[in-house]
């Protein structure tokens, strides 16, 4: 099997770690214990979302009438979804954002450093980010999900 067909399924985040590029300590921008899912589809399409556990529910009970603190709160979400493209020469997998919880995002398309072995999977930017105020390397470490 190519990596294309490697990478088609659900993934489940096993860790999140921000590696910052000056060398300081790295960090864990949604918790130790963050959770998260990543798709790849047959034909072409991949979704990620990840949040910090433990973010407080809206008062209201109403997406649309959180307060500014539970909107703050509910920042420690990370979501997009869009095409993805194996370069199978390369070894290159890019993720196209259509979708994003990150409005810079939009329309963009990232390549990712991807490693895949047997039921785990590395998934990182091939160039540093900008988060938490510093640039970094985000690592981020998948489990397959269970059928």
């Amino acid at each position: 099997m190519n990596l294309r067909e490697k990478l088609i399924g659900a993934w489940i985040l096993e860790s999140y770690v921000e590696h910052p590029v000056d060398g300081s300590a790295p960090f864990y921008p949604l918790g130790e214990n963050a959770k998260g899912i990543i798709l790849y589809t047959p034909d072409g399409y991949m979704s990620a979302q990840l949040m910090r556990v433990g973010r407080p529910e809206f008062a209201s009970g109403d997406w649309f009438r959180g307060t500014l603190d539970e909107y703050r709160a509910a920042a420690g979400y990370i979501a997009y979804s869009g095409q993805f493209h194996v370069d199978e020469t390369k070894g290159e997998l890019t993720h196209s954002m259509f979708v994003s919880f990150y409005p810079n995002w939009l329309d963009q398309t990232q390549v990712r450093t991807v490693e895949l072995n047997n039921d785990e999977l590395h998934l990182g930017p091939a160039a540093p980010i900008q988060s938490g105020g510093k640039m970094v390397i985000s690592r981020l470490r998948w489990r397959r999900a269970p059928c």
